[in-house]
């Protein structure tokens, strides 16, 4: 059994989706990260990052932190949505790989500046807006060449999809990239998808959330996780 540390973020809807895709057996163990329980001590002690998701592997008791991380986890334990061919396992790792350092980082900062920001900052929402323009540049140029990203549907794109379900709020026009339009409908109606999105209510974050999402440094975690010990008292 795998236990999915999970919160309806991009991140967690990659997850999500795998496991839906792959048909191994989890449970949902929500984390709400607008309450603070990613600083709860027995969560770092899983997560030492204090993000979601995190896997746990009943089976053999191994954890896994990272989406990325825990994607290849998963293709490896099921044999799906990878390759045991050297040059088709790298292809979907540089896109993986693409993915976790390019289109999630740009995407949260492009999310923080136009939607979140306790104030408009016009420098970093034209920033990031533009930078996330140039990332789906990238992959309606594959995707006219490919049906996915790496060639067969793989974990590349089940970490990308969620992403680019967000592109309004990032300022991005699927109109504007057919190869990513079509591609994003193709994965949007596949049935496991389907059910994980379930999975993703519509959330607001409010003031309080704000206080646990936002503004965090070494200091402020640790005071967090000291406020969830007593809590545990």
């Amino acid at each position: 059994m795998l236990e999915l540390y999970f919160f309806p973020s991009p991140n967690g809807m990659k997850l999500a989706i795998m496991l839906e895709e792959t048909g191994l057996p989890y449970r949902i163990c929500e984390v709400d990260i607008t309450r603070g329980e990613q600083f709860d001590p027995a969560y770092l002690e899983l997560n030492p990052n204090n993000k979601v998701p995190t896997i746990k592997d009943t089976d053999n008791g191994m954890v896994i932190f990272e989406s990325g991380a825990e994607l290849v986890y998963l293709a490896e334990k099921s044999g799906k949505f990878y390759s045991s061919d050297p040059a088709t396992r790298m292809d979907i790792l540089q896109w993986l790989f693409w993915q976790v350092g390019s289109l999630g980082p740009m995407g949260g900062q492009a999310h923080h500046f136009r939607a979140y920001a306790s104030e408009k900052v016009p420098y970093g929402i034209k920033r990031y807006t533009d930078e996330m323009n140039r990332l789906y540049g990238v992959m309606n140029k594959q995707l006219a060449k490919r049906e996915f990203l790496a060639g067969e549907y793989s974990i590349a794109d089940i970490a990308s999809w969620p992403w680019v379900l967000s592109h309004e709020r990032q300022g991005q026009d699927l109109a504007d990239f057919p190869n990513v339009e079509r591609w994003f409908n193709a994965i949007g109606a596949r049935p496991a998808v389907k059910q994980a999105m379930k999975l993703k209510p519509e959330r607001k974050a409010d003031k309080e959330a704000y206080k646990f999402l936002y503004g965090q440094t070494a200091d402020a975690v640790d005071q967090h996780t000291h406020a969830r010990e007593k809590t545990d008292e």
